[in-house]
């Protein structure tokens, strides 16, 4: 049985509307899942919801509906906004899943029954909006707690617990170990310092069923409920478990699945990616590999860590207007050029700055008059000039589209995703000055020159074949577009046909037309 690459976002917390921070983590996540997939690869890609949680009952509640019907309503809204974005996903978990459901209690009782938890009174502090304990260690120099705690309550509780600090030692020698296991580089000492610096306290899994109604209940307890981070975390293995991997079926015995999902059998775990937001690197980083090891499972390959947008310098805040619209900008500018900017203006690690005059300049200069205006040159040419028929092969831009070619592929299997857009758009960069010095319009004046003009209306039409090629994990109907214009039936979703020369002599194109209309103004995206 094959493994296939199995990638997954972070899920999303059902407390309110896609935002930009959405929509990048999505997008450049299925850049990586299409990439894989061009590559031969095998993949399964994961995005879903994170239902539970006092945050979700009391949000129900106000809205006079029951916590289910809540979350019902708002996973139609974030289905629809991964359907905009044209995400290539197998699977959308939802924490409110049977599946899911079935997998968190199988995890607890296996680590109940192996004594991982024990139970215990706790007083202190508590953050509802947060869904988290507080210590003192929590308090600012005055006292006071940060506003991104919300109100914090003075709170007497009995709770389970889970032995994290048994395990803190072995995390630090893995991921010392594994220099790759925690990307980028600053998010993996970040972690280790963190270790080595601070004795982990042992994480509450429970919340009591008389405070919180809406959660996993212990299945050895029904009089509490399990603690939304750790029933989030799961959903890692709860899909793997519910297409019947092997090694979940066999990690988890208390696991009760229907005959039909065992017998999908696929092969899926470990996780050979997760990519998520930096704010919640402790979770994955600390928690989830622990979790991991008291199961008896292997770790994930790598946890590829992003940062955030502002916008204008400033945060993206809802209170204060301070926000992009993804959505908005896609209706207004279309999927592909929203796709294309997020994935070139930023790098997967550091923080962001989204400006609107930026991403109409990337839009005019990188997509207008770059590929866009290099294709429709090459194919208004050979309309004009060869009636639409390519010219016997040249190899003249050769070597240096198979050395893009090269390049971007070893981008690609290393997550570099804006210097993957760097280096194909300087072979756009040089196929439009390649243009420009042999001047082929001049050229087509000339009886004599008729071979000369050949060979450059082959190179130029043979580079714009293999730039869709490499373009389709970012634009994929921009690189569907390229290829029907050049008279091309099958997709161009395999990297296998950026090879120089597989366009032949007497193969008939199409008319050109704008990939990305010039816009007369470059006004807000949005």
């Amino acid at each position: 049985m094959t493994k296939s690459f199995y990638l997954t976002t972070a899920i999303d917390y059902v407390n309110g509307q896609p935002h930009l921070g959405h929509a990048y983590e999505k997008v450049i996540s299925d850049v990586i899942a299409r990439s894989r997939r061009s590559l031969g690869q095998e993949v399964f890609f994961l995005t879903g919801l994170d239902e539970h949680g006092q945050k979700v009952q009391q949000a129900a509640h106000n809205e006079g509906k029951t916590p289910q019907a809540y979350c019902d309503a708002l996973a139609l809204d974030w289905r629809t906004f991964a359907r905009e974005l044209q995400l290539s996903n197998q699977d959308f978990v939802r924490t409110s899943d049977p599946r899911h459901k079935s997998v968190v209690q199988a995890v607890l009782t296996k680590l109940n029954n192996e004594g991982h938890f024990y139970r215990s009174k706790y007083k202190g502090f508590y953050s509802t909006r947060q869904e988290t304990f507080l210590t003192e260690k929590d308090r600012r120099p005055d006292g006071s707690f940060d506003p991104i705690y919300g109100d914090v309550t003075e709170l007497v509780e009995e709770n389970y617990y889970f032995k994290l600090k048994d395990h803190q030692q072995w995390l630090i020698d893995t991921i010392e170990a594994n220099p790759e296991f925690i990307a980028p580089i600053n998010r993996r000492n970040e972690v280790l310092g963190f270790l080595k610096n601070n004795e982990l306290e042992d994480l509450c899994i429970t919340r009591p069923a008389a405070r919180l109604s809406w959660g996993i209940p212990l299945p050895f307890d029904p009089e509490y409920v399990t603690y939304v981070w750790f029933d989030a975390l799961v959903n890692y293995i709860s899909i793997p478990a519910a297409y019947g991997d092997p090694k979940l079926i066999t990690a988890l015995p208390d696991l009760k699945l229907d005959a039909s999902t065992q017998s999908q059998g696929l092969a899926l775990w470990p996780a050979d990616l997760h990519v998520i937001g930096k704010d919640i690197l402790k979770f994955h980083a600390v928690y989830w590999p622990i979790m991991l090891k008291a199961i008896g499972l292997a770790l994930p390959k790598q946890i590829l860590v992003h940062g955030w947008w502002q916008k204008d310098g400033e945060k993206i805040s809802k209170s204060t207007g301070n926000i992009i619209d993804p959505l908005a900008v896609i209706n207004n500018w279309s999927l592909d050029a929203f796709r294309y900017y997020v994935t070139r203006e930023l790098a997967i690690g550091p923080d962001g700055n989204w400006t609107d005059a930026g991403f109409a300049a990337r839009y005019t200069a990188e997509l207008a008059n770059g590929i866009g205006n290099l294709l429709n040159r090459s194919l208004a040419m050979l309309r004009s000039y060869r009636q639409k028929v390519v010219p016997p092969r040249h190899d003249e831009l050769s070597h240096g589209a198979m050395t893009t070619v090269a390049t971007v592929r070893t981008q690609l299997l290393n997550q570099d995703l804006q210097g993957a857009l760097q280096s194909l758009f300087s072979l756009i960069t040089t196929a439009n000055q390649f243009i420009d010095q042999t001047a082929p319009f001049k050229l087509a004046k000339d009886p004599a020159q008729a071979q000369r003009l050949d060979e450059i209306l082959y190179n130029l039409i043979e580079v714009c074949r293999i730039l869709a090629v490499l373009i389709w994990p970012f634009l994929p109907t921009t690189a569907e577009k390229i290829f029907a214009q050049i008279g091309i039936v099958n997709p161009p979703a395999d990297f296998n046909l950026a090879v120089w020369g597989g366009l032949p002599a007497g193969h008939v194109t199409n008319d050109p037309a704008p990939l990305f209309p010039r816009r007369d103004t470059l006004s807000s995206p949005a």
